[in-house]
């Protein structure tokens, strides 16, 4: 296979296929839809087998001492071959874009979608409908591309324009992590003095939606001397409170 992947590099490749890659560049343009780089990845690829068409090299390859099989193997070998190079590319602009620009303002107030895993991720996609709507169309009459690869052009900027769409509903996609129920909120009206003059304890000593706990053991006897008595007074003044219709 090796011999048959140099061979489609060589003789049937078109240079457009190579010179094409960078366009995965496009992951660090603001203001641009990003994925448009994965589309013309595959355009460049769509002149290789314009090539392929012109110079009859289906029919040069059948000639060889090889399977029909591992033809379409070598087509479809390359045509991943610069699909993971772009890939490649596009995944190094989008975990700098994070890392090294992910406070720049050009960034940060950008309309459309930034270099992400998400956009890394609807590029993978729109290469995988290109080797099946296109490069499988290829390859049920070897000589008609132009019609897969219009439907590969319209599905693809389907695909993208409902990438585009989803990255502005975010959360409507993100689910609770949990139910919130009524304990977890601290209902009663004394429940909040029972905390409100003690020190907060941290993370780890927090209510769900509540005021932090800490150590009473951490306190000096004059500190828990004056909170029992705040406390006191203010558990007294909110049962009278309660008593009266308050709550």
């Amino acid at each position: 296979m090796g011999k048959i992947l140099l061979k489609e590099m060589k003789l049937s490749a078109s240079i457009l296929s190579y010179v094409f890659i960078v366009f995965g560049l496009m992951f660090l343009l603001p203001g641009y839809p990003v994925l448009c780089g994965a589309f013309f990845t595959t355009l460049g690829i769509y002149q290789s087998f314009q090539n392929t068409r012109e110079t009859n090299d289906i029919l040069f390859s059948a000639l060889l001492p090889i399977s029909k099989e591992d033809v379409v193997r070598g087509k479809y070998l390359f045509v991943c071959l610069i699909e993971l190079c772009s890939a490649l590319l596009m995944t190094l602009i989008a975990v700098l874009r994070m890392t090294v620009f992910a406070d720049s303002p050009v960034y940060r107030e950008n309309a459309l979608m930034n270099a992400n895993g998400f956009a890394l991720g609807t590029a993978f996609v729109l290469f995988g409908l290109f080797n099946a709507i296109f490069v499988g169309g290829f390859f049920r009459t070897v000589y008609r591309i132009g019609k897969p690869f219009i439907i590969y052009i319209v599905v693809n900027f389907v695909v993208i324009a409902v990438a585009e769409a989803l990255h502005h509903f975010p959360v409507r996609f993100m689910g609770a992590m949990r139910k919130v129920k009524p304990g977890h909120v601290h209902a009663r009206a004394q429940h909040g003095f029972h905390y409100f003059f003690i020190r907060a304890g941290g993370a780890q000593g927090a209510d769900n939606l509540g005021l932090s706990h800490c150590n009473p053991s951490k306190l000096t006897n004059k500190e828990k001397l004056s909170t029992y008595i705040i406390y006191h007074k203010l558990q007294v003044a909110a049962r009278l409170f309660c008593c009266r219709g308050g709550f």
